[in-house]
């Protein structure tokens, strides 16, 4: 992220610099037949490399074999939304997901195209409930594991891959630390006892909106 649009975001008074934790590049797959499966994504670079892949779903609803798509966030959603396509469902994290198929959605078979690191929520509780699910990996997210010397007041947080990353070799003590959703939260509760302050929605502006609270 750019540091000028958080100052902008947050005010000139706040000064802060973007730590590169994470990288992503997308894998070539050849695309398949998508016919009577529901999709999933749960993050942009998911949809991304779903359509940089070939595939194109069947959003004709008076189709009997069409895709229901479900998301993980309003990006995520945006995203599909750039490629022409809606959503049936959205919900603010993976546990929401797993709980709405698992109470509403028994009989249908899902695919997930996500990366390699993706939260494992899904592939944990569905087929637990003899729910027919498969990850197809379309991108890969290497952990780059900066070491920073830096002190900073606070920390902010967008994904638990991320969390990994930075905590592998930098200590969470002693700052203020800044969540963009529950899953990220859940991830950096194993790595620091300190306050962790998550925003309610999985948006940029909810985090922006969180920290201008309790800076």
């Amino acid at each position: 992220m750019d540091p000028a649009v958080i100052s902008r975001e947050l005010g000139k008074d706040v000064s802060a610099d973007c730590v590169e934790v994470i990288k992503t590049s997308p894998l070539r797959i050849v695309p398949f037949d998508l016919r009577n499966y529901s999709l999933i994504f749960t993050s942009v670079n998911g949809v991304t490399s779903f359509f940089e892949n070939g595939f194109r779903p069947n959003e004709d609803f008076t189709v009997k074999n069409y895709n229901k798509i479900y998301c993980v966030g309003e990006k995520t959603k945006r995203e599909l939304r750039k490629h022409g396509f809606g959503t049936f469902k959205v919900l603010k994290n993976a546990e929401a997901l797993s709980g709405f198929i698992i109470g509403k959605c028994q009989h249908e078979q899902f695919l997930h195209f996500c990366g390699n690191l993706a939260i494992d929520v899904l592939d944990k509780d569905l087929p637990l409930q003899n729910i027919k699910y498969k990850k197809i990996i379309v991108y890969a997210t290497e952990e780059l594991y900066p070491s920073v010397s830096e002190k900073y007041h606070a920390a902010v947080f967008f994904s638990p891959s991320g969390v990994r990353s930075f905590a592998k070799l930098n200590s969470l003590d002693g700052m203020k630390i800044f969540s963009i959703g529950e899953t990220t939260s859940g991830e950096l509760r194993k790595y620091t006892k300190e306050k962790i302050f998550t925003s309610e929605g999985n948006t940029l502006i909810s985090v922006f909106e969180l920290i201008k609270k309790e800076l």
